[in-house]
Formats: structure tokens, sequence, C-alpha cells
């Protein structure tokens, strides 16, 4: 209720203001005359001053038209024909504000005075201020619609970003566990020992995964933890055939990254790059951070990307972390590259905007 009235109040002082503005402005070009100065510039304040007094009458009969907004004609029309007689309430409102100044007496702001002098100089003058204040409220609510609309779109674009978002999110979850399903049952029976230990390091994915939420993004160290419990699984799997080296600083361990980020990149890099090798092989995580540009990169020395391979054949891991950080960061310098790594295999290079963990993100 006192926000309600604040706004009614701040609206009368500007509007106030407003039409004291025109009144000064129309009363210096007079002030050369024979009256004096301040007699002039009261006249002028109360023709006026009585057009603002008037303007919550001219906006209620404006608003209760029941003609459609866009039929212009119809509605100019129709304005036209209910200014005349405000034109003449116009005229009979500021002799009153002008006795009460002193620039006018009571009998010549009685009778016919007031609207002889609007048909002898001001008729068209004062159905043209009508026809402008009109005009002035139209844009207004113009304004605001536009506006209201501009906020409506952006706020369905925003949902349809989460839900997409939302939607990737998803499509990496199931994909991640039925993954480590599989590496578990291939192991229950040869070595359930194993097996058992992959399933305790799965439960603690599923309890990370878990605590994360629909945080869409999360601190890099939180992404190296899950990473850890995902090599785990794998070293269980694989033995002394893979290596892995993490090399990331720790002041980039608090910079926010798109959430399961990490992961589908090492798994594509094991998968791909060294299960189908003898022996085995390395998969390389580092981080660097160039001017206001976090750069992840996941490099393995494996069998390579092949003669025949293109950027439009990265699978559900890739493409979905591809496509999360292009929504996540649509105007900044961000994206997923892959390519050859120097010295055989491949490199898939992560770029997003640095930001600290001051908040995490729940989108």
């Amino acid at each position: 209720m006192e926000n309600g009235s604040y706004s009614r109040l701040r609206v009368v002082l500007i509007s106030l203001l407003a039409w004291t503005a025109v009144g000064v402005v129309f009363a210096v070009p007079r002030f050369a005359s024979n009256a004096a100065w301040w007699f002039v510039l009261r006249g002028s304040l109360a023709e006026w001053w009585a057009w603002g007094l008037l303007v919550p009458a001219i906006v209620a009969v404006d608003r209760r038209l029941p003609i459609a907004v866009n039929n212009l004609g119809t509605r100019l029309t129709v304005h036209i024909l209910i200014g005349l007689p405000i034109t003449f309430v116009q005229s009979y409102v500021g002799a009153l504000l002008q006795v009460i100044m002193g620039v006018m007496t009571w009998p010549d702001a009685i009778g016919v005075g007031p609207m002889h002098e609007t048909l002898k100089g001001g008729f068209l003058w004062s159905l043209l201020v009508y026809l402008l204040v009109v005009g002035g409220w139209q844009a207004v609510q113009y304004s605001q619609h536009y506006l209201a609309s501009q906020l409506r779109l952006e706020r369905l674009e925003r949902n349809f970003s989460e839900a997409r978002l939302n939607v990737l999110r998803m499509q990496l979850d199931p994909h991640f566990l039925f993954n480590a399903l599989n590496t578990i049952s291939s192991l229950v029976v040869s070595q359930p020992k194993l097996a058992r230990g992959m399933i305790e390091q799965l439960g603690d994915l599923l309890r990370l995964s878990l605590e994360s939420g629909r945080r869409q993004q999360v601190r890099l160290s939180e992404e190296l933890e899950f990473l850890g419990h995902y090599l785990a699984i794998q070293k269980t799997r694989f033995g002394d055939s893979l290596h892995v080296v993490i090399d990331v600083p720790d002041f980039v361990r608090d910079i926010m990254v798109p959430s399961l980020i990490l992961q589908p990149l090492v798994e594509n890099a094991v998968r791909h790059g060294l299960s189908s090798r003898p022996g085995g092989g390395t998969v390389w995580v580092r981080a660097t951070v160039d001017e206001t540009t976090l750069c992840i990169a996941v490099e393995d020395n494996g069998v390579g990307l092949g003669d025949n391979w293109t950027d439009d054949r990265v699978g559900l891991g890739l493409g979905g972390t591809r496509e999360r950080i292009a929504m996540l960061h649509p105007t900044q310098e961000a994206g997923l590259q892959i390519g050859p790594r120097e010295g055989g295999g491949a490199r898939v290079c992560v770029s997003i905007p640095t930001r600290t963990s001051g908040i995490h993100d729940d989108e």
C-alpha cells in the first residue's frame, strides 16, 4: 500500500513539474508585453495546470472507448468529437485557477466569458493539445505493452534454454550410468572383488551427481572430484594399461564450469582412443587460464581420429557437452574443439569464460 501511494505521489510530482515547465516555456515569449512578467507567468501556469488536472479524466475516457486501439481512424474521429466539450471544460478550469492565483476576477471566470475566449482565439489550439495528451498517453501504453511483451519473450527464451539444458544433462546422466554398469557387469563373475569396489565408486559418483542437483555450473574442483571416482572405475577395469595425468593448478579450481563436463571428455578418450590400442596409453587433463578464458584440454596418445574423421561425427557425450557450452555462453568466446594431438592421438579443448565460485548456479 505504501509503495502504491509513493508511486502515485511520484507520478503527480513529475506531472506537476512537466506542466509547469510547459507553462514557463509558453510564458517567456509574452514577457515583452506591457503586463508584468509575473502576471503573465501566473496566467500561463494556470492554463497549462488546467490541462494537467484534466489528464486523469482524458485517460479514463480513452480507456473506456469500445474501439480497438488499432482502429486509428475511428478512434481519432471519436476523440475529436470528445475533445470539443473538453476544450471548453479546460477553459473554465483554467479560469478558476486564474481566479485563485489572482489573475482573473470571479465575474470574468463565470458565464460565457472563458468559452468565448476559447472560441475566439484558441479553440483549434486547445483541441490540438487535447489530441497531444491522448497521443502521449497512447505512446506510454504502447511502450508499457512493448516492454511487457519483451519481458515475456525473454522469460520464455530463458525457460526454453533451461529446459534444453536440463534435457542435455539428463541425456548425459543415463549415458554415463549405462557405460559404468556395463563395465561393472564385465567383472561381476570373473573378478567379483573388483566389481564390488567399482560399485562403491559408482555409488560415490551417483551421490555427487545428486548433490549437484539442478545446478548447470559447478566449481572445477567438484568436477575433478567427480572425475576421480570415474577414473577409479576405469583403472579397475584397465589396470596398469591406463595412465592419467591431472595438471590443474590450484588457482583455477574455483572457476565455474558446466557440470559433468570432464567425465564425457575423458570417457571419449578412454573408449575411442585407448581401449582399442594394445597396451593402453595415457590421458592428460590440463587446465590453463588465458586472460579471461579457461582452457581445459583432454588429450590421449591413442589411435587418433582417423583419416575419415569429421567434426560432425561426435557422439552423445561430446555433442551434448558442446551444445551445453554454446547455450550457457552464447555470446562469449566459448566452445569445444576436437583435433589431432601432436605426437599422435586426439585432443579435445574446451574454452569458457572465467568466473569464480561466488555462488552456485541453480539453473
